[in-house]
Formats: structure tokens, C-alpha cells, sequence
């Protein structure tokens, strides 16, 4: 077994039923209880798994799996409470990377008894990852055309598999393309055993508070009167060694001392005896808890840890809020905020406890409530990816709302973001959006890519609503709950006092609405039943006579206009009214269910941000205080419809790239400097550092960047030389100065431009030379380019959310004028849409003014080939392409910088636990 494998730290996983599971590579000492794993299964099973009942070959499996017979030889086993359930092999018959043909032979046994669990599914796709690792593309299995667990595992992995039959023996062979199906099979699986996970969690048949004592005050006794009171319909104990019973509940001095095992334990106990409790309830068969305690050090925090993974409980905290679920069968309240939440469709998830005892309040103010809610706390295991799993399952929840500091997996976040936020508004607070004290950047890229642009790239591609603060969240959630989706930007203005109206308008368009011209039958139309002296532009001014009547049927019409998708009716209370306060507000509710468009009301008097307004039919209607509010409320809703009509996007295949090329590239450059044992000028500590202009071509053409013809030169005669080859282009030519860390190149003055014949070659080598003397290696000569738009692209990979990719306006300006887009890789073909017509500049290469558009199919194939490049390499920490010249024939690289890490490649889609 190689390094890289046993380097692998054990991971946990899910299994279909929600049991936590072990996955590590085989070790020497697991010998015995290997051979005790074949011993213990029946003959039927050996039968299938080794073709005969012999003992004999299990026992050989034994021995290979702990000894590894050779490189190619991979052995993944499960084990649970420490008893080994499943082994998984793969072998390549010594080749490390499977040889010509790329394959391995696969097999697979499960223990008796836990078939149909997901135990070979779940090691057969950890070993798919780590031979896709190594270059190996297919597998191949043999079976006996009876075993039609293993055939029906294969043909279910969502992976293109082929059978061959021969006599009662099948040849599966299994190819290893991770496409988006294969990922979708596994995130189905991974979303069932998620939700059975959180069972034991969210919907539990018994819960134990420990820690609650008969301080008035204390949180273990919060948190058991909130149980009782809120009238929790199942078992409930206290877990005092002191008392028999605390708030009329019964108690007892310890979990393993309970009548019954509870599903979830609350602890609210000294961070010094979290540990304990943890491995207490675990002795004891609890499967989930809850840890309000706060403070734990880095010691305790992993002894808690390896409680619940040893043990299999899923863990909400530590220094959290607790959770709630308010189904009237359950009436599950396990916090100690002040109020009950109040029952309603809204899921909720924090890490703050403050934002969330903010966002129960809000709910319930609004009516709108809470379906369940999690206050994450120091997010240990279950995270905010957890909890849109199960309410996109739960079938009481219609939106959802996050609060998270953090993210554990971002690409998994996405994908089930993507897929959840399509059947229900996720909406966000976009927390930790600066980044005070941020040290100047290394290059373009780094310098563009913001934590801010990450995270927004993340909830753009995920369709997420982002917003800037709590309050505008609620806002936006009180629209979205309760009126339909608009189809566009286009919004209507109606009021009842001019100023009021402007101040509307003025929001609505600062928001990135569009308030339309009426055309003249709809002027007509709304003067028919407007009163004398209004006005109909947009905003519409009804003037302080209008009557209730003539309000709702104004705003009945503007729903019905083809060219309004929203309506926003600004009332303000006034002496001269012919109708009251009350009665133009029944003018906005009156029967909106029957209004096919969204309404919302701005009243400027209201003493609270946003509320419900009921209606007669039983609707509501969003009512703002100010006219701000609304507009942000209604773009986010407009940006919601606008991402829910778009299709979902694919990630195109590229002709021309050649992957294992290029890894052959980067792993030769990386081992050069490990065995050279130097830092490079401008590198790191760890090896890293930016490549060479040769090599970084080199890599750019594995995935077919066009780039500028160029040549290389260390001496004066020898750039003379180059630049007659190169002037052949157009007789103009370029001098770069190159050295290990150079990037600013402009900046440093060290590039001539320009350059015409030998004397001026000669002058310019000399005078770069002669500045640069002690850093200088050589220089990059290139043809003068043509006019065209600089552009910038580049690729930074973030340690948390993975590679992004950025795009904008380029040249000596990109960082001043700071005109950029990003996107997370990897690209589909609307994201690389989307990142070339968001910047500033996108109408330069659209084509304004009549100008003929940049030659956008190229530009697109360059950002997806940027974007496959970074999925491909692990080890890409930055790319800078800066200047790319656009022009309508083309897209060149005029200047490309990369810089390399060793890093081991992270599947980021593999099933495991935080």
C-alpha cells in the first residue's frame, strides 16, 4: 500500500440508514479482525464474494488487504463501533496509474446481515476517488451472474457500466467519469442517509437535558422549561445526580441510569465534563446531541468530536442556541431563547445565536413562523448544508434562511443549494463580507479575489439570496412568502402624495428596477377610474381624493398590465383623504389572490420595518416603512424569477486538452525544485512558487490557450537573434526582463515596447540588463500586438470555496479600476456567459456604439479551458493572464503568470462528515 494512502486520514461517513461508519485503509494490525470479518460469513456469501466456500481464499484476502502485495494494489475497509462491516479493493496488477489501458480489477464484501445498507456503495465510491487519483479510469469487476446485490450496486452507481457474460460468470467493467450524473447519484444518496441521520436529531421519540438544575436562570434549566412549556408530546428526562426531579420533570444522576435511551441529549454542563457526557450518551446508544456549552479548548473540543464519530451521533455546537421543531405532533423546543418560536414554513439555521433569537423573533412577528430551526453554534458535524437537506424533505418548509460565518465544504453547498433553492427561496445573510486588515496581493488575481467576490460568486451560481443585514433578510422574506414571483424588473408606482411617490421611484431605480413608460391606452384606462387631478405617469400620483374604490381599482389594472410585473403602492395618512387610512390599506389587500403580480405597500408611518398586511381572502400583503426596503425586497424577488428561468447550465466538453500532460508538466516542475531543495525567489517556504516562462506556455497549451507567439533569450546576441525570427509578424517587437517573482512588470519598468531593428534590440537587452543585473534570467521577446481590448482572466484557488475564476478589464488599470466578475469552477456554459456580460466593459466586447463585438465564442472557450485547468490541478494556487487581447479575430494571452503548490488533490463531492 503506498504513502499516499495510508497518508489518508480516516474519514466518517453515512450509511442509508443514517449509521456513521468508519472508512480508512487497512492497517498490519487489523489482521485478526479481517480474518474474523471472512470467518464470521456464511457459506452463501463466500460463495458469491470468492466463487467457492473456500476458507482458504478468505484468508488470502486477509493477507493481502493488510500487506498490500504491490503499488497498484488499493484496500478501503468499514468498520463500525470497531468491528469491520465492509472491505473494498481495487487492483492494478503493479502498474500505479493502471497501466495502458488505465484499468483495475474491483471487488467487494460486506458482512452478513447489513446488505441493503449502502456499505459497499459507500466504499466503492471513496474508492472511485482515490483511483481517479491516480489516473485510472475504468474498473472491472467479475461476478457470478447470480450475485445481484453486487451487479445491482454496480449498475446503480451512476457511473456507464458494461456487462459481458460468460457462462454463469459477469465481466462488469465500470468507467470512472465523475459527470454530473455520477455526482447526482451520489448526492441523492448522500441527502437519504443525511436526513435518516438527523431523525434522531430533529424528530426524536425521547430527549434528556443534562444539567438542569434548580438555579433559576441557568441554561440546562432554560432549556428543560422550554421542553415542558412548549408542550414536547414525547419522553423527557433531567439528568441531575442531585435531585429526583427538576421543573416537575423526572431525573436521574446519569444518561446510562435513564429508563429508557433517549434519541437526543442536551448538555449543559462545564466544558470540562462535555467529553464525558459525550462518551457517556454514546455508551448508552444516544444518537444525537445537542451542546449548549460554550468554551471548550482545543482538547476538549476533539475528545467531544471522537465521541460522536466513535460512537455514531450527529452533534449540533458546541456554544449554540439548541434547535427547535415546531410540528404540532413534536412540539420540539430544545433552546433557551426567550419566547417559543411560533409554528410556521420557515427553516432556520445560524452559527450566531443572537442573529437567530433576531430572525424567531422577526418570523414570528410576521406570522410567517418556523418549520425547525438549528443554532449551529462552533459547527462541529451538522452545518447549514445538513439543514437544507432535511427541509427540502420535511414537507413543511417554503423558505429557507441561513446565517453562516462559515463554510465547511462550499462546493457541496452549492450543488445542494442549486438543487434546493429551486424548489424553495434560500435566502442568506452575507456575513463577514470585508476583510480588515487584508495584506496587498501578490499578483491581478489575488489582489481581485476578495473573500466579498467568493462568497458572492458562491450564492449567484447557487441561486441564493444574499442579503446585507437582518432586517433586509426578514424584508425579503415576507415578499417572498407571501406574494408570487415577478416576471421582470418593470415595477408600477402608485400613491397618494406626489413626494411619497418620488421617493418610491427613486428606491426602485437605485435597486435596479425599471420603472416603464404607460402606453397611452393604459394612461386612458387608469384616468377612467382615477379622480379628477391625478396623474398618470410612473409614478402614478391618485392624489389625496382618491376613495378606496377607485385605489383598488387602479392597482387591479396595473396588475393586469402587459408591461408591469410589479406594483408598489406608497400611502401616506392625510387630513383631505376622501377615504381613511384603513380604507386605502383595504384597497392595496383586497383579494390578492386574484392579482396574478406581486403588490407591496409602503407606509411611511409604520413603526415597524416591514409587516403582513392580512387580506380579505386570507392572503397577505408585504407593507414597508420605507420605500428602500421595498425596492431591495422586490430586486431580490426579481433576481430570484430571473435565476429560476435561466436553465441550469452544463459544463461543456473541450476539445484538445490533454490532462495527464499537464499534471506530467506541474508534478516534474514541483519534484525538480523538491529535489534541488531550493526556494525559488519569489516562491515559498513549501516548495511553491511562480513557474517559468517555458513551462507556464507549456501548460497553457495542454488545454489549448491561444497565446502570443514568443521566444526566450539570456544573452544580448541571442535576443537579437530571436527577435529576426519574430519579425516576421509585423516587424515590431517586445522585450519583457523575466526573474523568478515578477509580476507588476510595468510597474518595475521593466518592458520595452516597440522595438525596430537590431540597434534598438541591443539598447534595450543592455538596459535591462544593467538594472536588473542582480535578479534578471533572461527576457521574453513577443511581436508588437495588434489594437484590440485588454482583458484580464485569472484563477485563484481558495482554500475553502476551491478555484475561482475572474474576469474584466485588463492592462496596466485592472487593479485601479478594479472591474472584475468571478465565478466558482467549475464553469458551466451560463456561468461563462454570466462572467463575460457582468463586468463594466462587457458592451466594449458586445459591440457599442456600432463597434464590431470581440470574437466572443473564443472568449468563452478561453475562460472554460481557464476554469478545466484549475479543476484539473490542485497544485494551481494562481493564474494571471493579463493582458488577453480581444479583438473580432480573435482571443490572445499577450501575458500569462502561474504559480504552483504541492497539494494533494481533495474530491470535494466525496461522501464524508465534516
Amino acid at each position: 500500500m503506498t504513502d499516499d494512502l495510508l497518508d489518508r486520514p480516516t474519514v466518517h461517513a453515512l450509511l442509508a440508514d443514517g449509521t456513521t461508519v468508519c472508512v480508512r485503509p487497512p492497517r498490519p494490525a487489523d489482521h485478526e479482525q479481517l480474518q474474523g470479518f471472512y470467518e464470521e460469513m456464511s457459506p452463501e456469501n463466500l460463495r458469491l464474494r470468492f466463487f467457492s466456500m473456500s476458507r482458504r481464499s478468505a484468508a488470502s484476502a486477509a493477507d493481502r488487504a493488510c500487506a498490500s502485495p504491490h503499488p497498484g494494489y488499493r484496500a478501503l475497509l468499514a468498520e463500525v463501533d470497531g468491528r469491520v462491516i465492509g472491505l473494498a479493493e481495487y487492483d492494478t496488477g503493479g502498474e500505479t496509474d493502471g497501466g495502458e489501458d488505465g484499468g483495475a480489477e474491483i471487488s467487494i464484501a460486506v458482512a452478513d446481515g447489513l446488505h441493503h445498507r449502502g456499505v459497499g456503495t459507500l466504499l466503492v465510491e471513496h474508492l472511485v476517488s482515490a483511483a481517479r487519483a491516480e489516473g485510472i479510469t475504468t474498473f472491472t469487476a467479475d461476478a457470478l451472474s447470480e450475485n445481484h446485490e453486487v451487479l445491482r450496486l454496480f449498475a446503480d452507481l451512476g457511473l456507464t457500466t458494461s456487462r459481458r457474460f460468460a457462462g454463469p460468470e459477469v465481466r462488469c467493467t465500470i468507467h470512472l467519469d465523475q459527470d454530473d450524473t455520477y455526482l447526482s447519484a451520489v448526492e441523492a444518496r448522500g441527502r437519504a442517509a443525511d436526513v435518516a441521520s438527523l431523525l434522531p436529531l430533529l424528530r426524536p421519540s425521547a430527549v434528556a437535558v443534562v444539567g438542569a438544575g434548580r438555579t433559576p436562570g441557568s441554561v440546562g434549566r432554560a432549556v428543560l422549561h422550554h421542553l415542558r412549556s412548549g408542550g414536547f408530546k414525547h419522553r423527557l428526562f433531567a439528568v441531575n445526580p442531585g435531585v429526583e426531579s427538576v421543573l416537575g420533570v423526572p431525573s436521574h444522576p446519569s444518561v446510562a441510569a435513564l429508563p429508557t435511551t433517549p434519541d437526543l441529549v442536551v448538555v449543559a454542563v462545564p466544558a470540562s465534563a462535555v467529553a464525558a457526557v459525550a462518551e457517556e450518551s454514546g455508551k448508552a446508544g444516544v444518537r444525537a446531541l445537542v451542546v449548549v456549552t460554550a468554551g471548550l479548548d482545543h482538547t476538549q473540543a476533539q475528545a467531544l468530536l471522537t465521541a460522536c464519530r466513535t460512537y455514531g451521533m450527529r452533534l449540533v455546537g458546541p456554544n449554540c442556541l439548541g434547535v427547535s421543531n415546531t410540528d404540532p405532533e413534536l412540539s420540539l423546543d430544545a433552546t433557551f431563547a426567550a419566547e417559543h418560536p411560533r409554528p410556521g414554513t420557515a427553516g432556520v439555521a445560524v452559527q450566531s445565536g443572537g442573529v437567530g433569537i433576531a430572525l424567531l423573533d422577526g418570523l414570528s412577528r410576521l406570522g410567517i413562523g418556523v418549520s425547525s430551526f438549528a443554532s449551529l453554534g462552533d459547527k462541529f458535524d451538522v452545518s447549514g448544508n445538513d439543514m437544507l437537506q432535511w427541509w427540502e424533505s420535511d414537507g413543511r418548509t417554503d423558505l429557507a434562511l441561513l446565517h453562516l460565518e462559515s463554510f465547511g465544504n462550499p462546493r457541496a453547498f452549492s450543488r445542494t443549494a442549486r438543487r434546493v433553492t429551486r424548489r424553495i427561496p434560500v435566502l442568506t445573510v452575507d456575513a463577514g463580507r470585508t476583510d480588515a486588515g487584508r495584506k496587498a496581493a501578490a499578483s491581478h488575481t489575488a489582489a481581485a479575489a476578495t473573500r466579498t467576490m467568493t462568497r458572492a460568486a458562491l450564492f449567484t451560481q447557487a441561486g441564493v439570496t444574499a442579503t446585507r443585514s437582518v432586517g433586509e433578510l426578514l424584508e425579503t422574506a415576507a415578499l417572498l412568502h407571501s406574494q408570487p414571483l415577478p416576471e421582470g424588473s418593470r415595477v408600477a408606482v402608485v400613491t397618494n402624495a406626489g413626494g411619497a411617490g418620488v421617493l418610491t421611484a427613486d428606491a426602485c431605480a437605485e435597486a435596479g428596477l425599471v420603472l416603464p413608460p404607460f402606453t397611452p391606452a393604459m394612461i386612458d384606462d387608469l384616468l377612467a377610474v382615477l379622480p379628477d387631478g391625478a396623474t398618470v405617469g410612473n409614478p402614478v400620483d391618485a392624489t389625496a381624493a382618491v376613495s378606496e374604490e377607485q385605489l383598488t381599482e387602479c392597482v387591479d389594472r396595473l396588475t393586469r398590465c402587459p408591461g408591469i410585473d410589479a406594483v408598489v403602492v406608497a400611502l401616506v395618512p392625510t387630513a383631505v383623504a376622501a377615504a381613511t387610512g384603513d380604507d386605502l390599506v383595504r384597497a392595496v389587500t383586497a383579494a390578492p389572490g386574484r392579482r396574478a403580480r406581486p403588490v407591496l405597500a409602503v407606509r411611511l408611518e409604520q413603526d415597524r420595518s416591514v409587516r403582513l398586511l392580512a387580506a380579505a381572502d386570507g392572503g397577505t400583503i408585504p407593507s414597508y416603512a420605507e420605500p428602500q426596503a421595498a425596492a431591495r425586497a422586490l430586486a431580490h424577488a426579481a433576481k430570484r424569477a430571473a435565476w429560476l428561468a435561466r436553465p441550469a447550465g452544463a459544463v461543456p466538453l473541450l476539445s484538445g486538452v490533454e490532462s495527464d500532460r499537464a499534471r506530467t508538466v506541474v508534478a516534474d516542475h514541483l519534484s525538480q525544485l523538491a529535489l534541488a531543495r531550493l526556494r525559488p525567489a519569489g516562491g515559498t517556504l513549501d516548495g511553491g512558487g511562480w513557474i517559468d516562462p517555458r513551462t507556464c506556455a507549456e501548460l497553457l497549451a495542454c488545454y489549448g490557450i491561444p497565446q502570443t507567439p514568443w521566444a526566450w533569450a539570456e544573452t544580448e546576441d541571442d535576443a537579437v537573434l530571436a527577435a529576426d525570427r519574430l519579425r516576421g509578424f509585423d516587424g515590431r517587437v517586445v522585450m519583457k526582463a523575466h526573474w523568478p517573482g515578477l509580476l507588476h512588470k510595468s510597474q518595475q519598468r521593466a518592458v520595452h515596447l516597440d522595438l525596430r531593428g537590431d540597434a534598438q534590440m541591443r539598447a534595450a537587452f543592455r538596459d535591462l540588463e544593467t538594472r536588473f543585473a542582480d535578479l534578471m534570467t533572461g527576457v521574453v521577446l513577443q511581436p508588437l500586438a495588434d489594437r484590440g481590448t485588454e482583458l484580464f482572466a485569472g484563477v485563484v484557488q481558495d482554500e475553502v470555496f476551491g478555484p475561482l475564476v475572474l474576469f474584466g478589464l485588463g492592462g496596466t488599470a485592472t487593479e485601479v479600476l478594479s472591474d472584475h466578475a468571478a465565478r466558482l469552477a467549475p464553469l458551466t456554459d451560463r456561468d461563462v456567459h454570466e462572467l463575460i456580460t457582468s463586468p463594466r466593459c462587457a458592451p466594449l466586447l458586445l459591440g457599442a456604439n456600432g463597434n464590431t463585438p470581440v470574437d466572443l465564442e473564443e472568449l468563452e472557450q478561453l475562460l472554460l479551458r481557464l476554469s478545466r485547468m484549475a479543476e484539473d490541478l490542485p497544485q494551481l494556487a494562481e493564474a494571471d493572464f493579463n493582458p488577453v487581447l480581444a479583438t473580432p479575430g480573435g482571443i490572445t494571452v499577450l501575458d500569462a503568470r502561474v504559480r504552483l503548490l504541492p497539494r494533494r488533490p481533495q474530491d470535494p463531492y466525496l461522501r464524508r462528515l465534516r
